[in-house]
């Protein structure tokens, strides 16, 4: 009797025009999980799923601080209200040692499956791979003081599984390294561990021996006045990764994204440079603030939704403004193409720069090419680029529709190379060829 109570109430509801609105689903909540695999130190795993997930959802680990703790992390940070917004995973680890320090310092963390705590944490992105349909090609890693100190060490044991790290308040991979048992190493933790880009590079390199393939992007961020890690690491961090990845330690872009906050760029200007830093002026050991989460989704290419891309964090998920049956017309008077690659051992950015030469607008825009044998592209900014090998078509997001007569717009990509790191011979902008410049 209540339910067709209740039944004939909506309906007469109904009939007077008023709207029955459902009542909001409950957030999603952190949950942890035990027995995820091989777990040599007894860290603790929690895991943070959406609502609403991509069909192959990306994952960030988000690792914490001394005296810290995964939940600690998932309710300290905005990684989980991101994760609610763009459908990817978040796996919080939990050191479980005295202090609540990671093991960033001896010789089995410091290399590739040799023990400690990155192989309990290799353990649990595995688990989400099996149990929750994650990308394998979508992993990344986010940390503050000892966790960004920890995502250093990962990016380097782990580089065939990590697409890009962010670090808060790290050091460079092996900086802390002991042989006496000890976890803390007082000269890098002062800063006073100084080597050249090769020897932190080498560092790296040792950790997997024999490893060719493409290595992870990596963004760091820094606080002038921080005397628990010491700024000089911030530049120690940046001459290591952009040896690893084979660019200039000369940035291509400098700005200020807030005040005090001074960003170089490294390898490209795209929001997903191979190598990022942001450093900020007189601020000590108490990061990320309010807003850097969202630098490192972007960094990562996943404030855009299932596809990288370099929207920025408010901007909707990007998707071409036209269907990719419907060619838009081409441009009247022609276009150019500047196309420029920074390669590094096994890998490439590729720039990409588009004019306009005519005297109408281009509205909506798909650039053609072939790339060269061997190259498959991993990631794209500013565009959507399918297929990833081969013939491909780059296509215009939602905020770079339009060309301007005489203007411009720019994409980028990164792909992994066999050792031909050339350009394409040839461009077509909505059909129509370009001149190359």
């Amino acid at each position: 009797m209540r339910l067709i109570k209740a039944a004939l109430a909506a309906a007469v509801l109904a009939v007077a025009g008023i709207a029955l609105i459902a009542s909001p689903a409950p957030a999603a909540t952190l949950t942890e999980v035990t027995n995820f695999g091989t777990n040599p130190t007894n860290l603790r795993m929690h895991l943070y799923v959406p609502n609403t997930v991509a069909a192959r959802p990306a994952v960030v680990v988000a690792v914490h601080y001394c005296t810290g703790s995964g939940p600690a992390f998932y309710s300290g940070t905005e990684f989980a209200s991101l994760a609610d917004r763009y459908g990817f995973i978040v796996v919080y680890p939990s050191a479980t040692r005295s202090g609540n320090c990671f093991d960033v310092s001896s010789p089995a963390a410091l290399r590739r499956g040799g023990g400690s705590d990155p192989v309990g944490i290799m353990s649990m992105v595995t688990y989400v791979q099996q149990h929750n349909n994650a990308d394998p090609g979508r992993i990344y890693v986010t940390g503050a003081s000892s966790g960004g100190m920890m995502t250093n060490v990962l990016l380097g044991d782990y580089p065939d599984v990590f697409k890009a790290g962010a670090a808060f308040m790290g050091v460079p991979f092996g900086c802390f390294a002991t042989t006496d048992g000890s976890s803390w190493n007082s000269t890098c933790s002062s800063g006073q561990l100084n080597k050249t880009p090769q020897q932190w590079g080498d560092l790296v390199r040792a950790a997997y021996p024999g490893y060719t393939g493409a290595r992870p992007r990596m963004q760091v961020f820094h606080g002038t006045n921080d005397t628990t890690l010491a700024y000089p690491n911030f530049g120690e961090e940046i001459e290591q990764w952009t040896n690893v990845l084979g660019v200039s330690q000369t940035p291509v872009l400098t700005d200020q994204p807030q005040s005090g906050w001074t960003r170089t760029r490294y390898g490209n200007a795209g929001t997903m440079a191979p190598v990022e830093g942001i450093s900020l002026a007189g601020v000590g050991h108490n990061l990320p603030l309010a807003g850097q989460a969202a630098m490192v989704i972007a960094f990562f290419g996943l404030s855009g939704g299932t596809t990288p891309t370099s929207t920025p964090p408010s901007s909707p998920p990007a998707s071409p403004s036209t269907p990719p049956s419907s060619q838009p017309p081409a441009p009247a008077g022609g276009c150019r193409v500047s196309y420029t690659v920074n390669p590094w051992n096994t890998g490439l950015t590729a720039s990409v720069t588009v004019t306009n030469a005519g005297t109408t607008p281009v509205n909506g825009w798909t650039l053609g090419f072939t790339l060269p044998s061997g190259q498959t592209v991993t990631s794209a900014w500013n565009a959507t680029v399918t297929p990833t090998s081969g013939a491909v078509t780059a296509r215009n997001l939602s905020y770079n529709a339009t060309i301007p007569p005489g203007g411009s717009t720019s994409f980028g990509f990164q792909a992994n190379h066999s050792g031909n790191t050339g350009g394409p011979a040839a461009f077509t902008l909505n059909g129509s060829a370009c001149t190359a410049v």
